[in-house]
């Protein structure tokens, strides 16, 4: 198998890469990524002398890079995307532009060149938010509250669209909240703890009391290997972790780890258009293709930590770049 992978300079997409080839070492993969401020090249060094690995910088907005690149490979996983829901909330055209616009050009060029299949990879806050009872599954309609959600709703629909009018072979996934290496710290762990790195206070908005179900991120993974493999072309898998912690929880739990307490906690004015409760079922992938997450939350968070605290070198080049852009 040859395989696109948009994105996979960021945090899942440079997991993704590693566990193919570890899993799958006859497949080559393509990496195309534009390293934008969230893209790392330094979370493939492990890899990056593969003789089936090749990277290639560029935009998936490309129509002329994107059309040689497909040309080349028999599958496209995409992780592309901009993800921060607070950029999308400050700055939303360049979520359009990259989330929407930059699907479409690859939609429009597996079609026009034939592809085995096209995996989209997006997530459950395309569905909106839940009360406190019940699960997100695949017939969820899609109520996106942020302008993020609403451009992967978009990219989704596309892909749909896709597959329903010129036949693409397309699958979507839609995750919950992953966690573990090499995640950018802007997202809530690996930003804690490097505000706790330096013996800052941490900000939690509102009153730390919105619900995320989190997914360690080899486990994700895994399902989209299975998925990409066996999925049912035209279908939509969601992918869970069963393990639902409030904000203030995971806050707390980061700080007993590292030796803090409560008097490092900020509570901050909540967040525009903030979901109180994420939670999805896995029992359609679990059942069809007999995928469930192996890693507990006590093992992966332990995991995740301690990655970071024996990384901060690692946060400290991604400090320096952001700094550096300013």
């Amino acid at each position: 198998m040859n395989i696109l992978v948009t994105g996979g300079a960021g945090f899942i997409g440079s997991c993704f890469i590693r566990q193919m080839l570890n899993n799958h070492p006859d497949y080559k993969i393509i990496n195309l990524d534009c390293l934008t401020y969230c893209g790392n090249l330094s979370n493939l060094n492990d890899i990056k002398d593969n003789k089936n690995y090749t990277f290639v910088h560029g935009n998936i907005c490309d129509k002329k890079l994107v059309r040689e690149l497909i040309s080349q490979v028999n599958c496209v996983v995409n992780f592309a995307a901009e993800s921060h829901v607070d950029n999308s909330i400050r700055n939303p055209e360049i979520f359009i532009e990259t989330n929407v616009k930059g699907t479409l050009n690859l939609l429009q060029a597996c079609k026009e060149i034939g592809i085995e299949r096209y995996l989209q990879v997006s997530t459950d806050e395309v569905y909106g938010t839940l009360g406190k009872t019940g699960y997100f599954i695949e017939s969820t309609p899609l109520a996106p509250n942020s302008p993020y959600s609403a451009s992967k709703a978009s990219a989704d629909l596309l892909a749909r669209a896709y597959f329903e009018t010129y036949k693409l072979p397309i699958l979507i996934t839609r995750c919950s909240n992953n966690y573990g290496p090499y995640q950018y710290p802007e997202k809530l762990i690996p930003f804690f703890i490097s505000k706790l790195l330096k013996d800052e206070k941490v900000p939690v908005y509102g009153d730390g009391m919105n619900i995320r179900d989190w997914l360690y991120v080899y486990d994700h993974t895994k399902a989209i290997d299975i998925v990409l493999h066996n999925g049912k072309i035209g279908e939509v898998y969601n992918i869970g972790g069963h393990n639902e912690k409030t904000n203030l929880e995971i806050t707390r739990l980061i700080l007993n780890a590292m030796g803090k307490d409560d008097s490092y906690i900020n509570f901050v004015e909540d967040r525009l258009g903030h979901d109180k409760r994420y939670a999805i079922s896995n029992d359609k992938i679990q059942n069809e293709l007999n995928w469930k997450p192996t890693v507990t939350f006590e093992e992966g968070i332990k995991l995740t930590i301690n990655w970071y605290l024996n990384n901060q070198d690692w946060i400290k080049s991604i400090e320096d770049k952001k700094a550096s852009l300013v």
